[in-house]
């Protein structure tokens, strides 16, 4: 079976950066809820248990999805072989990282410190894909970061020794966006998808020994990996497609949204009440995503109409 070549050349056009956008802002949904089904699970099956499971359904998934696309299975096969694996062990370690500071974190908590990748993403675009830095897109990420630090309150009581891992995985995660981008012009969305899945159930198989169940899994705690595992698939599937339409800093802001849906998540589930500085802060950093949408309108317009001029 045979790879699939793309050879697709990434632009920064204006109307395929609002289809990104709303496909980003879908996969962040979907994560969120499985990252719910996560934080569920994994006091009883333990981290190394919700690694394993959720690459293992999360890659029956995707190859469902691949089935029905045009390319078929062949579209799982990569064609960079190397940067597929590398992007796939990076995506293992940042799971790892988010999994164990949710064993002693609120899933708000550590959306708000996962909150500085969109500023690591739109700075490493430029040296890693030679993007244009615009000036708007970096005011708006720049605002978001200042509502991550409104929410982080520096010196406070989020700073543990567990944030220190957490935040090493946030920079591996920064790396895997950029590298998702990069990957789209040779690799489907589901060879990406599955490579990730398969790295999940390596990395939980070692991590098992370490980090166990806690004991039997029931009925619910089984629901909740099945659900982990497809909402995953889905949702690398869906976000490695937004990534091959948009340009990563055009992109970046759209990881606050997931503060809104676990915080939402957190307190129905856990009830877990943010703090006042993490609402304030997702205050900041919600109007700056919602901005740089704004933005992005502006400019499918105007070259929807340069395009008429011209045409005429």
């Amino acid at each position: 079976m045979s790879a699939v070549v793309l050879r697709r050349v990434l632009v920064d056009d204006a109307a395929a950066t609002v289809r990104g956008i709303g496909l980003a802002a879908l996969a962040y949904l979907i994560w969120t809820l499985g990252d719910t089904a996560a934080k569920w699970a994994i006091p009883v099956a333990g981290v190394g248990g919700a690694m394993l499971w959720r690459g293992v359904f999360g890659a029956l998934t995707v190859a469902a999805v691949a089935r029905a696309e045009p390319t078929g299975w062949r579209g799982l096969v990569p064609v960079r072989w190397g940067p597929v694996v590398l992007r796939a062990v990076l995506s293992a370690f940042v799971s790892c990282t988010w999994y164990i500071a949710w064993q002693e974190m609120t899933l708000a908590d550590t959306y708000a410190i996962g909150f500085t990748a969109p500023l690591l993403m739109t700075l490493l675009s430029v040296p890693m894909l030679g993007e244009k830095l615009r000036w708007r897109r970096m005011l708006s990420t720049s605002v978001g970061f200042v509502g991550v630090l409104v929410m982080l309150r520096p010196g406070g009581a989020l700073w543990t020794p567990v944030v220190l891992l957490l935040l090493v995985g946030i920079l591996a995660m920064a790396v895997t966006r950029i590298m998702t981008r990069q990957l789209s012009t040779t690799e489907t969305p589901s060879c990406q998808a599955f490579s990730l899945m398969l790295g999940h159930i390596a990395a939980g198989a070692l991590m098992m020994g370490p980090f166990p169940p806690a004991g039997p899994m029931g009925a619910e705690v089984w629901l909740a990996l099945v659900f982990l595992g497809i909402s995953s698939g889905l949702a690398h599937c869906v976000y490695t497609r937004a990534y091959g339409l948009a340009p990563v800093s055009a992109l970046a802001p759209y990881e606050y949204t997931a503060l809104i849906w676990g915080g939402i998540a957190g307190f129905v589930v856990f009830g877990e009440v943010p703090a006042w500085s993490t609402l304030a802060g997702a205050a900041l950093v919600v109007a700056a995503g919602l901005y740089n949408l704004h933005r992005e309108r502006v400019r499918a317009a105007r070259d929807r109409e340069a395009a008429a001029h011209t045409a005429g």
